[in-house]
Parts: C-alpha cells; sequence; structure tokens
C-alpha cells in the first residue's frame, strides 16, 4: 500500500515470472477491470527518469534481501505498472471485483482468490489511505485505497464496488473530491462497514407443514386422508439470500425446536445464490444431528456447479438419510409418499379403478352402462403425450390406472394424476387444451367424447347437471389449495 511494499510485492513477481512479470500483472489487472488495458509510455518514461527516491528504497530493499537480483529491471516492472491507464469506471469495475469475492461482476471470471481479496481488503483497510487510513475508516467505514494519481478504489464486500478520479490532492496524498465523493455516499447510503444491521429470520422466507402446501400430484381420497391425519410429520423451510453464519444458526435453532414433530424436513435452496462456508460447515452439522433421531433431510433447489452446490455438496456427502431434488414440488411430493407409505397407503396403489370411484362422476347414475358405452378403453405408454396444448378439447378421459402429468408447454408441471381421476375435463367448459397431459408410466384410461356426451346430456340432463356439479366441486378444491399456499407463503 506503499512505495516500498509495491516494490517488494514487484520483485516476488519478477522473481516467479521474470521477463514476463509486468504482462502478468498488466494481464491480471485487464481481468480486473474486464477488459484490455493499456500502458502510457510517457509516464513510464518519466517515472524512469525521475524515480531516484524509488530507486534509493529499492537497493535499500535489496540490501536488507527484501529483493534480490537486478533492482533496474525490477523497478521496470513497478514503473510499468504506475503507469497503467485505466479510466473512472475500470476503478469502479475493480473495485466491485474485489467486493465480488475476485470475481469480475461483469465477465464472470475469477481474477484472484477469496482468501487473497480478504488479505487484500483487510491491508486496505489499516493502511490504504495513507496517514489517513485511521480517520478514513473512522468517518467513511469502507475498505479503499488511494493513488497519487488521483484515483480512490473502494470496496464494500457483498455489497458495492466504488471508483473515483480528481487529481487535486491533500497533504496525506489522497483525492481531496474523491473523499469528500466517498464520504457522502458513505453516509447517504448508510455503507459503514460497521454500521451493519440485518435480521437473521430473514434467511427464511417461509416455514410450513404440508397441511395446507401439498404438491402438485393430486391424491387419491384415502391417500388425501393420511396426509390430513399426518401433515405435521414433514416440515419444509424456503430459504433465501445469501446465507451466513447468523441467518444458518437461527434455521439450525428452529430445526432442533421441530426435532420431536417432524419425521422428514424439507429445505429449499431455490431462492439462495451463496452460502458461506463457514454457515455451511454448521449447516452439515445441524443436519447431521437431524439423522442421529431418524430424521429424513430432503434438499432442494441446488443448481449443480453453482456457489451454493460447491460449498455443500463436500460438507454434506458424509451424511446418510439426506435425500436431494431439483425443484420443491418434486421434494414434497416425495416427502408425501414416504407417509403415505408408512401409514399403509399404497395397498392398492396398482389396483385399477372401475368408473364409480372416478371423483367426477361422483355418485355413479343410473344410466351407467349408456355412458360406458359411449367411451372408448384407450392405452398410452410411458413417456408418450396424451393431449397437446391448444390442440381441440373434443374428449376428457377417466383414468384406470397408471400415471399421467398436466403440464405446460415449457415443461412445468401443474399435476400429477392417478388412477380414479379425470383429465382433459376442461373440455366442458373450453373448446381449446390450455396444457399438454404426458403418461409417465403405462396408462390405461377411457376416452370420452364430447360430441357422444352431449347427446346423452340431452336425454339424461339430471346425469349431466350431476357431473358439472362435480366438476364444480373438483375446481373448488384446487381453488382453495391455492389460496391456501398463497395465504402460507404471505403470511411468514
Amino acid at each position: 500500500m506503499v512505495n516500498a511494499g509495491a516494490i517488494a510485492c514487484s520483485g516476488l513477481i519478477y522473481d516467479a515470472e521474470g521477463k514476463d512479470a509486468f504482462g502478468r500483472i498488466l494481464a491480471t489487472l485487464s481481468g480486473f477491470a474486464g477488459r484490455k488495458l493499456g500502458v502510457d509510455e510517457a509516464v513510464f518514461a518519466s517515472e524512469r527518469a525521475t524515480g531516484d527516491r524509488n530507486r534509493a528504497i529499492a537497493y535499500l530493499l535489496r540490501n536488507y534481501a527484501v529483493i534480490k537480483g537486478d533492482v533496474d529491471a525490477v523497478l521496470d516492472v513497478y514503473f510499468g505498472q504506475c503507469s497503467v491507464l485505466v479510466t473512472a469506471r475500470d476503478i469502479a469495475v475493480m473495485a466491485a471485483t474485489l467486493a465480488n469475492r475476485g470475481v469480475n461482476p461483469l465477465t464472470g471470471e475469477q481474477i484472484v482468490s477469496p482468501y487473497a481479496v480478504a488479505r487484500t481488503l483487510s491491508v486496505m483497510t489499516s493502511s490504504g489511505m495513507y496517514d489517513y487510513a485511521g480517520e478514513w475508516i473512522y468517518r467513511v467505514g469502507m475498505p479503499a485505497k488511494s493513488g497519487v494519481g488521483g484515483g480512490i478504489v473502494a470496496a464494500l464486500p457483498a455489497q458495492l464496488g466504488l471508483g473515483t478520479y480528481s487529481p487535486l490532492l491533500d497533504g496525506h496524498g489522497n483525492s481531496v473530491r474523491g473523499l469528500r465523493v466517498c464520504a457522502a455516499l458513505s453516509s447517504h447510503f448508510d455503507l459503514h462497514l460497521f454500521n451493519r444491521g440485518g435480521d437473521v429470520r430473514n434467511g427464511i422466507v417461509a416455514e410450513y407443514d404440508i397441511g395446507g402446501v401439498a404438491s402438485r400430484r393430486n391424491r387419491q381420497p384415502h391417500e388425501q386422508q393420511i396426509l390430513d391425519e399426518h401433515h405435521t410429520d414433514c416440515h419444509v423451510y424456503e430459504l433465501t439470500g445469501a446465507l451466513t453464519f447468523g441467518s444458518i444458526e437461527y434455521l439450525s435453532r428452529r430445526l432442533v425446536q421441530g426435532q420431536s414433530r417432524s419425521q422428514l424436513v424439507v429445505l429449499d435452496f431455490h431462492r439462495v445464490p451463496t452460502i458461506t462456508r463457514a454457515a455451511g460447515r454448521l449447516l452439515a452439522a445441524s443436519l447431521a444431528e437431524l439423522t442421529t433421531v431418524n430424521t429424513t433431510v430432503i434438499l432442494c433447489g441446488i443448481r449443480p456447479q453453482s456457489p451454493v452446490d460447491a460449498t455443500i455438496k463436500p460438507l454434506i456427502e458424509p451424511l446418510s438419510k439426506l435425500r436431494k431434488f431439483p425443484v420443491l414440488d418434486e421434494a414434497i411430493e416425495w416427502a408425501e409418499d414416504q407417509i403415505i407409505y408408512r401409514y399403509g397407503g399404497y395397498g392398492r396403489l396398482h389396483d385399477p379403478t372401475t368408473l364409480p370411484e372416478q371423483q367426477l362422476l361422483g355418485a355413479w347414475p343410473p344410466a351407467k352402462s349408456r355412458l360406458e358405452a359411449l367411451m372408448t378403453p384407450r392405452t398410452h405408454q410411458a413417456g408418450q403425450r396424451i393431449i397437446g396444448a391448444e390442440e381441440p378439447a373434443s374428449s376428457l378421459y377417466f383414468l384406470q390406472s397408471g400415471m399421467v402429468s398436466v403440464k405446460l408447454p415449457n415443461g412445468v408441471r401443474l399435476a400429477t394424476l392417478v388412477a380414479g381421476m379425470v383429465f382433459g375435463e376442461m373440455a366442458l367448459l373450453e373448446d381449446r387444451r390450455s396444457a399438454d397431459v404426458w403418461a409417465d408410466t403405462q396408462v390405461q384410461c377411457l376416452e370420452l367424447p364430447l360430441a357422444a356426451y352431449a347427446g346423452f346430456r340431452e336425454k339424461h340432463p339430471q346425469v349431466g347437471e350431476r357431473i358439472i356439479r362435480n366438476l364444480a366441486v373438483l375446481l373448488a378444491k384446487r381453488l382453495i389449495l391455492a389460496n391456501t399456499k398463497i395465504d402460507v407463503l404471505t403470511s411468514y
């Protein structure tokens, strides 16, 4: 942060790189700025011609074996880095790279390690503003470095990088206007490093059991009854923001408090961009504690090769009773399956259903044989699309065995249906399909053409009215479930 230290660093780089030393420095500074930088040759020549003070420092350093070898060669490296041309915007991007743990926010390139950044910012805090450093950190509160050219680079970790340029210097060698600008911004935006606030509870955006927020898989009545009776067996925590030691410590306490009531715990990370290593270690320890009391932990929303994955993965690999899913809905569905299985709800999993068991038909009408005669048996293989979005809605289907998923064209799942349920039923209200329906397994179903059903309804209006009433009940249940989800997510 002062000439002697910079010359000593130039000597270390020259020892490692030789004649390529300055090229290495220029390439690294270009990485910090996010563009290829150049050198002001006139400034370099002037530094070389008038740098007697720096030459004296360099020889004194060599006398104490701080630098070795050719002093002039080391000084050329030092004079070269003093002559690199940058703009005020370049300074700001360099500062932002320091604030972003060494990753240039524009290019995404890791320029230096987080370890190097932490030590650099530490020295900037204590020494970056020359003899004014103590008062600077007291008044402005950001790690910063000034230069005699009139620039100031300031970095507030995980928040912002700031670059200023104004050549007029004060008695300490710092930019007069740069100091004023940094102080004004720090005061206006409350940027002081040691004036931080934050509620660790904000790391949890929602916390609930699966009583009100179910997966998109529709359940048969006896399965739903099991989930209604044992919904507290699964607890869900939706996390958000950059997770730190404090936010994970709060989460850990919540997990410990819920040990007695939850056999399954779901942690959703899809809103989490980063997690510190300290927070990751604490989280892994908390999850390990949960596994000792026979709690199954389910992680979801962690993107492969993301910063969260890189931090957490090596810490949780040794843990047993740990499951991972790409999205929250799949995690909740798996947890529901475990609860239903534990309480004997899958005894008839593969048994085909009969028409009287169909939800849409409800109380099976007396004209059963006539309606059934209008239906055509269909078989679809796993992976086959049964209904396509925007196709004409000309029939509806009664699922007898197997499983289908209703999805938007972009692949987002809206619902999963099993035997005893109907799909394509919106054809009774709309003339075009609004979503795709895919066979997840081999599917047996009965197709009822709307044209045939229209004639049947004219002859049996009471049956038609009952079916429409049942459809209204199904839609009302979906609306109630959606509203419950909204209430849960907005009340926390």
